[in-house]
């Protein structure tokens, strides 16, 4: 595959390289390869953390080469200690089967399965062993590799003290065994995770070795963290979600604005697909006005368009622009409740009467009185005269004014706004 471009070159200029097995590199260039990467179905979305791994996969179909996804229904009911510090709830397996749907679903928005000479593929481990007895695993697999083997990885070494179950023991095992299966049923001969799955990963290439008396590969990427050492793909509401309904559009696009330069600087080579020379354009539009965020904002365009759409991305720049005052008039009622309530997580939030609303209250009463935003009706009138209070992103400028039901976002809320940054959502029930 002369014309193929040097797989492993790609990952490592994109800082996508932590390990990788002598050989590996030759492999690539000798012929279309087939590789696959596991995906743990511990939710019913994947989150940020996953888009590692995934875009592992996308540049290996982008160089030509043949991606296979294998989602661990059958691993998900045991557990990888990797990285883990304690036993790991399992699973029932109608919950894993409806994870597993889900995670079919977002994978498709990265990865081309329908057509082409290196479509890809997506496998669930719970397809082969669920033919298996625990006996006859044992004894056609087990026996081939030592407990010495298994003890010396560090998977292993980190939960002794802690202590770690025979389940989570087995579990570089079982994954050894996909590495197997896939490489004689699939002529799958690389498997890529994140850096703590060397163990498991050279399992596999061992058992190929002693089983089959074949060759297999392993590419391990770098376990991604924030300049500050935070962990990545976190926010403070906790995960960032792929499924627009665990995470928003925006709170998504925001994730990625809100990196830090060094972050975003290491982030688009990894999760985007943009090449080496228009990110140096980037990063040097952006050293020219940093303040501009012209990095953070390629970024976050990039990944929202490919997790989520185009469409999501405008809407999620407009609920944007709203806070800062660049939106055209008409934005704020074009939100969704979602997105509105996204945009103003945090704000103060009051409740009112519809029925109330319904019969109309006049705006000095309303900021005082019912929301207790003043703490009387004369300062209310005086912010207003002054031009201090905004409703629902527009200037109120009459004390006579009377607020109703018709001035609600989306039949139930009304943005106040004192000042410049006080903000306020009342909440129409």
């Amino acid at each position: 595959m002369s014309n193929t471009p040097n797989f492993i070159d790609e990952l490592r200029w994109r800082g996508m390289l932590h390990d990788v097995m002598p050989g590996t590199a030759e492999q690539f260039e000798k012929e279309l390869t087939t590789a696959y990467v596991g995906f743990d179905p511990t939710a019913e979305s994947l989150h940020v953390g996953n888009l590692v791994p995934i875009m592992l996969l996308k540049h290996l179909q982008v160089n030509g080469h043949k991606p296979v996804a294998l989602v661990g229904g059958a691993t998900g009911m045991v557990g990888d200690p990797s990285g883990k510090k304690e036993e790991r709830k399992l699973l029932k397996e109608d919950v894993l089967d409806r994870n597993v749907n889900c995670i079919r679903k977002q994978l498709s928005k990265f990865l081309n399965f329908d057509d082409g000479h290196n479509k890809a593929e997506l496998v669930n481990n719970f397809d082969w062993f669920k033919e298996w007895s625990l006996l006859d695993f044992l004894r056609e697999v087990g026996k081939h590799i030592t407990v010495s083997y298994m003890m010396s990885k560090d998977s292993v070494q980190n939960r002794l003290e802690s202590g770690i179950s025979f389940t989570e023991f087995s579990y570089q095992l079982i994954q050894g065994y996909d590495f197997f299966h896939l490489y004689k049923n699939y002529n799958c001969k690389v498997q890529m995770g994140g850096s703590d799955q060397w163990g498991n990963i050279t399992t596999g290439t061992e058992l190929i070795r002693r089983m089959e008396g074949g060759e297999g590969f392993a590419i391990t990427c770098p376990l991604i963290t924030k300049a500050d050492g935070s962990k990545f793909g976190k926010s403070e509401s906790g995960n960032v979600w792929l499924d627009p309904l665990l995470t928003s559009p925006y709170k998504f696009y925001q994730f990625w604005l809100n990196a830090s330069d060094m972050d975003a600087a290491k982030y688009i080579r990894i999760f985007t697909l943009l090449t080496k020379e228009e990110i140096v354009g980037i990063e040097v539009e952006h050293t020219q006005a940093p303040h501009l965020r012209v990095l953070q904002k390629a970024l976050a365009k990039e990944v929202t368009c490919t997790v989520h759409s185009l469409e999501a991305y405008n809407g999620a720049v407009e609920a944007s622009d709203i806070l800062f005052g660049n939106a055209p008039t008409d934005a704020l009622s074009r939100l969704d409740e979602e997105t509105l309530l996204s945009v103003f997580e945090g704000v103060s939030q009051v409740y009112l009467s519809l029925v109330e609303l319904q019969t109309g209250i006049n705006v000095v009463e309303l900021l005082s009185d019912k929301s207790n935003i003043f703490i009387s009706r004369g300062e209310a009138r005086k912010m207003i005269q002054g031009g201090g209070i905004s409703l629902n992103k527009e200037k109120v400028s009459d004390v006579a004014l009377t607020i109703n039901a018709n001035n609600l976002l989306n039949k139930k809320y009304l943005l106040v706004q004192k000042g410049k940054k006080n903000y306020f959502l009342l909440i129409a029930s």
